[in-house]
């Protein structure tokens, strides 16, 4: 099983990570919100390696059946390591070069902010709160926690989908069809 996570896990993690580094290159022309829709896509994509690993067990060590538990377990480990490698990309990107993210974030948080209407004393209080924001964000644990609840979500939800479609028992004592 350990193969199996490892290599599904590394591939995904490799194209989670290639397509942030290709993204990031066009973030100040596509913008945040077409930054969001680019990387939660390419996470869907990525993730797709959950299913194709998942089956691998499945026909592989689990002799053509699995338990929805196991398969959801195997997929989840695929998708923790995917992530892990997203995370390692974007603390070696955050903290060991000059990035002005944050500053360029909460620019477009106030910006959104004043083109809904906004008051003053409103903008003021998200101006506060983004500055507690950048301060958390400085610490590499925090820093890492945080970037690891975005791919995280996407990844749950294709190890259940997986895991529901690849699980097979045995009923009644037959074999189960073949798919």
């Amino acid at each position: 099983m350990r193969k199996i996570v490892l290599t599904y896990g590394l591939i995904a993690g490799g194209i989670l990570s290639a397509t942030f580094l290709v993204a990031l290159q066009f973030h100040d022309a596509i913008g945040f919100d077409g930054g969001m829709v680019v990387g939660y896509t390419s996470m869907v994509l990525a993730f797709l390696l959950i299913f194709f690993g998942v089956r691998t067990y499945r026909d592989g060590e689990g002799g053509g059946r699995v338990s929805f538990g196991k398969a959801l377990g195997v997929g989840l480990l695929i998708g923790l390591v995917a992530s892990a490698c997203y995370v390692a990309t974007w603390e070696a990107i955050y903290f060991g070069t000059k990035s002005d993210y944050i500053e360029k974030y909460q620019a477009h948080m106030l910006e959104k902010e004043r083109k809904a209407g906004a008051s003053p004393e409103a903008l003021a209080a998200k101006q506060a709160e983004m500055d507690k924001f950048e301060e958390m964000y400085k610490n590499p644990v925090i820093n890492s926690a945080i970037t690891f609840m975005e791919p995280l979500p996407v990844a749950l939800v294709m190890a259940l989908v997986s895991a529901g479609v690849l699980s097979r028992r045995k009923k009644d004592g037959r074999e189960p069809a073949t798919a």
